[in-house]
């Protein structure tokens, strides 16, 4: 899923140690440019992802690709936006999606060129189908209730 807004706060870094090593969690808020802008908070996980949003100037416009995720703690559910990458946000320009490339950590220039797409094929029509409709007979009396 893929939102745009501007980049309002950065929240602070989360390290730790675990039995795979050392993490890092960061988070960040963007303002939604909507009628009614809403605001929104993002979990971001390891070091790339945290350096991607310390890149980025605070009240710039952004483009925030992420993936909701909930859990259940006693009985009680709780949702997280899980950030897999934030870049700036150009007017005009396609998302990375689009273009085919995979955009590097933080920066706006591609790292590389993703695969290519196949080319679109054109959708088969479905066949048209125009069947008569069936005939009512008429006994010249209304069936209706009113």
């Amino acid at each position: 899923m893929e939102i745009t807004g501007k980049l309002i706060q950065i929240l602070p870094n989360v390290e730790g140690e675990s039995a795979r090593g050392h993490w890092v969690r960061g988070g960040f808020v963007i303002e939604t440019g909507d009628d009614y802008p809403r605001k929104v908070a993002f979990t971001a996980f390891g070091e790339e992802r945290v350096a991607m949003v310390r890149n980025i100037p605070m009240m710039s416009p952004v483009v925030v690709t992420f993936t909701p995720e909930s859990r259940e703690f006693n009985e009680r559910w709780y949702t997280d936006l899980r950030c897999s990458r934030v870049q700036p946000f150009v007017p005009g320009q396609m998302p990375p999606a689009a273009t085919g490339y995979a955009w590097a950590a933080g920066g706006n220039a591609p790292a590389q060129p993703a695969t290519p797409a196949a080319p679109a094929q054109p959708e088969a029509q479905p066949a048209q189908n125009f069947a008569q409709p069936p005939v009512m007979q008429s006994n010249g009396e209304d069936d209706l209730p009113f």
